[in-house]
């Protein structure tokens, strides 16, 4: 199932698509899915981030490969940091590069949305609370980053506004463990990977983070992206890709502030 999130003409609403239309359902998806019977066209909506300011969990080194090309160790346990939910936006919506900002690089990655709540949830029940899946693009300042990272904290290098771009659907009965996750840079392969690298699967990303804290519908995790991460610039158009999610496009432009 494709479920996403849109504005029409008469307001936001979420919806199943499939082949180009949308079937509108009642409220959000992560209690039930109540079809309603009307219909939209996807060619006539503009469309949303999956989840309106949703807390953002990421996870860093989550790849293996990319924890060798950054030098570290591997982890030995997930190394978590959070953006803020002023930082999600949607397929097709610009990432502004900051005026300041030096060296500002892509990564992408496969997004699990949390559809049912819960706390010290086991690994075995993990999935059962995944809504489903998405593409993402973890934006990040390298320069704020490493003088954060410096001090042990990490949130103004990824939190920009915009720098947590989602989309184009939120995609059910997907098997997280083997997903091809593309970056394309200006039609350009730069990044590709598949989540059977992962370090930590999403089923123990899950369980981990409902070890410290009640997890809630419309939560977004950021799973991890694999090797090959690199610079922006203005006038870039990224993609990324994960075969059954789709592509999510989002060109570069120079913040006006």
């Amino acid at each position: 199932m494709r479920i996403v999130r849109y504005k029409a003409a008469d307001g936001i609403h979420y919806g199943v698509e499939d082949g180009g239309r949308i079937e509108r359902i009642a409220g959000e998806p992560f209690s039930a899915i109540e079809r309603t019977g009307k219909v939209d066209d996807l060619s006539e909506v503009h469309p949303l981030c999956p989840v309106n300011r949703p807390r953002i969990f990421g996870v860093a080194y989550n790849y293996r490969e990319h924890t060798n090309e950054s030098g570290k160790e591997q982890p030995t346990l997930p190394v978590l940091f959070m953006k803020p939910s002023t930082a999600a936006s949607g397929n097709g919506d610009a990432i502004e590069f900051p005026r300041d900002g030096e060296i500002v690089h892509y990564e992408a990655e496969l997004v699990a949305i949390i559809g049912k709540g819960g706390r010290h949830i086991s690994n075995d029940d993990a999935l059962g609370h995944v809504l489903g899946y998405t593409c993402g693009n973890d934006i990040s300042d390298r320069i704020i980053q490493r003088q954060e990272s410096k001090f042990g904290c990490l949130l103004a290098g990824k939190g920009y506004d915009t720098f947590a771009p989602m989309g184009p659907a939120i995609v059910t009965d997907l098997d997280p463990t083997n997903l091809d996750v593309i970056l394309r840079q200006n039609g350009t392969i730069k990044q590709s990977g598949n989540t059977s690298d992962l370090v930590y699967s999403v089923a123990d990303i899950v369980a981990y983070l409902s070890r410290f804290m009640t997890l809630l519908p419309g939560d977004v995790i950021m799973t991890g992206t694999p090797a090959g991460v690199g610079p922006i610039n203005p006038g870039d158009d990224l993609e990324v890709e994960i075969p059954g999610i789709g592509i999510l496009k989002n060109p570069v432009v120079a913040a006006a502030y």
